[in-house]
């Protein structure tokens, strides 16, 4: 629960994207073999956590290299229905169209057309496709993508036509594929008199949910095979009914309320998988890592202002599941100390756990420094005189006669308390040692204590103009 209250925009834009992808693939493979193996990858996926969460390596291990392979079996065995599903749409609908309902198909052409060959005896095999998929148990179809008519169809089943033979398959108003090979099936259950066209039909039928019409050349008789099961047609009003229950594109209200609906509890369930994936990692193994995460100070009084901490930054040990450590970075973590009960002077602020902030699914395990001492104070200019610090001693027959100091004065701004006290700054050290001949020196302001700053902070030189003399009566 508390990852959940915890969670920060880039975790919830991770979540909103990956459901999306997720909720897309289903809109572009539904009803194929490739989304039932997914579902079946996804069921093994959770075993695998489960099994890990359990401490069953051997098992976690088997079944990630199980995934591995099916991925690529995905891959080979039903690459004819990724491609069908990814070349048959535009970039619009890829990305995000929502699937309408299917354009109605004609059916009394349909029905019209098969008893006019019926009459004929001309052989045919017509092919009305469902949900699932069948792209991968299909060969050797010729694209065609011709508006449904009786002439049309008529014509391609025709015996001087080079695809009668084959299979045509419509979807909605439009002959999409001629010449298509429907696999045979292998019972040995079926009446003697069913031929090639018949044995096709039942084998495509028993591995999809295609509805399959045959027209017998020999005899002119019509065959219907859907779901494993023959029907011998001798009524039009039967077939037209049937089709019509089968692929007529029912576009009443409540088609669509049902369509919508089964599109609002797959983007609920791609949410709750791409989540549950999401705790998974987050709950994962513990990690641990070590930043050093510099202080901020939030002040609540305007007037004050941090002169010195004994700590810039602090070492933070963090723990988390090993992706989400891995994936850490300094830039998500801070800590900020409130100043609002601090007084002038030196204060000693605890760093607390609730000053820190983590991403979700992050813990705190040490704080290094614990505690810091934080000089706060209202700041204040003061013109100050500098004078030179001296160290060493001049030759024994010289001496300084004069010594001129520029800038005489610096403007410095520090703590009120400490400037209140001070009345003169001194320079860096500068050695006599050596010194014989008057000239000009430099050296820089020493800020003691640390608190202070110059105004300027580029023009922290001064010039020394020093004149030297021979000492007069020096003892031998």
């Amino acid at each position: 629960m508390e990852n959940f209250l915890n969670i920060g925009w880039q975790n919830g834009l991770d979540i909103t994207l990956n459901t999306y992808i997720l909720f897309r693939l289903y809109v572009l493979f539904r009803g194929t073999n490739v989304l039932r193996v997914l579902f079946t990858m996804v069921v093994l996926l959770v075993f695998r956590q489960v099994a890990f969460a359990m401490g069953l390596i051997i098992t976690s291990w088997v079944l990630q290299g199980v995934l591995a392979v099916a991925a690529l079996v995905i891959i080979i065995v039903f690459r004819n229905e990724i491609s069908s599903a990814l070349k048959t749409r535009d970039l619009k609908y890829f990305f995000w169209g929502i699937p309408r309902q299917q354009i109605k198909t004609p059916v009394g052409i349909i029905v019209d057309s098969v008893y006019e060959m019926a009459g004929k005896k001309i052989g045919a095999l017509i092919v009305l496709p469902l949900s699932r998929g069948m792209e991968s148990v299909v060969q050797e179809g010729i694209a065609w993508q011709g508006k449904l008519s009786k002439e049309m169809l008529i014509s391609i089943f025709w015996q001087d036509n080079p695809v009668h033979d084959g299979a045509v398959v419509i979807r909605g108003d439009r002959i999409t594929e001629v010449g298509v090979i429907l696999p045979l099936s292998k019972r040995t259950d079926l009446p003697s008199r069913f031929g090639t066209r018949h044995r096709a039909a039942v084998g495509l039928a028993e591995q999809t949910d295609a509805l399959v019409i045959v027209v017998s050349e020999e005899q002119g008789k019509i065959t219907l095979v859907r779901d494993k099961q023959m029907y011998d047609i001798n009524d039009a009003g039967v077939l037209e009914k049937i089709l019509t229950q089968h692929a007529g594109g029912d576009l009443s209200a409540r088609n669509v309320k049902k369509q919508t609906r089964e599109l609002v509890v797959a983007a609920a369930v791609c949410l709750a998988c791409v989540t549950g994936l999401w705790v998974s990692f987050s709950r994962g193994v513990e990690a641990l890592a070590t930043h050093d995460i510099p202080v901020e100070f939030v002040k609540s009084n305007q007037n004050l202002e941090v002169f010195s901490s004994s700590a810039g930054s602090v070492r933070l040990l963090l723990s988390g599941s090993r992706p989400l450590v891995r994936s850490l970075r300094p830039d998500r973590i801070s800590v900020k100390l409130n100043l609002v009960n601090t007084e002038p002077g030196v204060n000693q602020l605890t760093v607390a756990r609730d000053s820190i902030s983590l991403p979700p699914g992050i813990q705190v395990k040490n704080i290094e420094p614990s505690m810091l001492e934080v000089m706060v104070d209202v700041p204040l200019k003061k013109i100050l005189p500098v004078q030179p610090y001296w160290v060493g001693k001049l030759p024994r027959d010289r001496i300084m006669t004069r010594v001129a100091v520029s800038p005489e004065t610096v403007p410095v701004i520090g703590p009120a308390r400490v400037l209140k006290e001070m009345n003169t700054l001194f320079t860096e050290p500068v050695s006599l040692d050596g010194l014989t001949e008057s000239g000009a020196l430099r050296a820089g302001v020493a800020l003691n204590p640390s608190t202070l700053r110059l105004e300027d902070e580029k023009n922290r030189m001064v010039q020394l103009d020093c004149t030297i003399q021979i000492r007069e009566n020096t003892a031998p």
